[in-house]
């Protein structure tokens, strides 16, 4: 085909030709652009045409070199070490389905070179990995940020697995919704509930039936605690499995240097350290609710000294489960 219209289009074909044939490794030679502008697009141009469109990119930003061997594109928005960091994370991602996964990895992989794909083998194995069941996720998305957009109410079904492995409604909720949130592999939805006067954090995987409301949301700085907006810092330390109860100062003792790992990790590096008479201190301010599941998980490793209210809970927890294993129940 040789009229004016697809000539018109050479430039931009010539770059799209770039972005997926070629990279320092696989250049291109001005004959092959040639075919393959024929062959892909029906554009016939001659020879030399190539390299003025490609001194015009070049004079337009575009990262291209040219050598003996060909011309290639030298640099592009994401390197391919970044795009492998982001189809790993949404591979990671249990709040995304398997379908979802798989489609927003291969939009990710068009995002590099044709020999980008080849080398990301997780598209093939993302069944293999636990992955929610909910589709709706992103339409839950929508409608969540379309709310705290226009600062008005949703309501929802909030959802449970049962013994048959499938999600089943559990409550239904009416709730002004002010952040989405993604803290320890999981997707949460920061919402404050008129009924019970309470800031919540939901699952968005959990979600369906998601209704966007006319009623105005609540402002969030006339709730209580909230009257500087949020305080994000709150999420990474304060509430490591995202209770809702008002954070307070904690002491614990750790033993060894080595559990410092593990509260970075989990709470960053918003704690206090002391060493007395060969113990080491850990002062934290978090969730009690959230503490007394995360020293329960360390509970070789870390006893909990003030406050005694949380100590408390956590020995009748160990009292209860000493009884359960050792007899009294059977």
């Amino acid at each position: 085909m040789d009229s004016f219209e697809p000539k018109k289009l050479a430039l931009l074909r010539i770059l799209q030709i770039l972005e997926r044939y070629t990279d320092c490794d696989h250049p291109l030679k001005h004959d092959e652009i040639v075919k393959k502008l024929e062959n892909n697009y029906s554009i016939t141009v001659e020879r030399k045409a190539i390299g003025r469109n490609i001194s015009l990119l070049q004079e337009a930003g575009y990262d291209i070199e040219t050598t003996k061997k060909g011309s290639y594109l030298a640099s592009r928005l994401f390197e391919d070490s970044e795009l492998r960091l982001l189809s790993d994370s949404v591979l990671a991602s249990q709040h995304i389905t398997a379908k979802h996964s798989k489609e927003l990895i291969e939009k990710i992989a068009t995002l590099s070179n044709k020999y980008f794909k080849s080398h990301i083998k997780n598209v093939y194995s993302v069944n293999d990995w636990n992955k929610s069941e909910n589709v709706a996720l992103f339409y839950n998305i929508e409608i969540i940020d379309e709310a705290i957009t226009n600062n008005r109410k949703i309501k929802f079904e909030y959802n449970k697995y049962g013994f048959d492995k499938k999600l089943h409604r559990s409550a239904r909720h009416i709730a002004s919704p002010y952040q989405m949130i993604l803290h320890n592999q999981r997707y949460f939805l920061m919402a404050y509930q008129e009924k019970w006067q309470h800031m919540r954090y939901f699952r968005l995987d959990r979600i369906t039936n998601i209704e966007l409301l006319q009623e105005p949301a609540t402002d969030l700085r006339s709730i209580d605690g909230y009257k500087n907006g949020i305080d994000y810092k709150r999420f990474s330390s304060a509430l490591p499995y995202m209770f809702s109860d008002e954070p307070e100062q904690i002491t614990f003792l750790i033993n060894g240097e080595w559990m410092i790992d593990q509260i970075v990790d989990w709470f960053g590096f918003d704690f206090k350290i002391a060493e007395q008479d060969d113990k080491i201190y850990v002062t934290v301010k978090a969730s009690p609710d959230a503490m007394e599941y995360w020293a329960m998980q360390y509970l070789n490793n870390v006893e909990i000294l003030s406050p005694m209210s949380l100590r408390e809970r956590i020995a009748k927890n160990v009292n209860a489960a000493n009884n359960k294993y050792n007899g009294e129940n059977q």
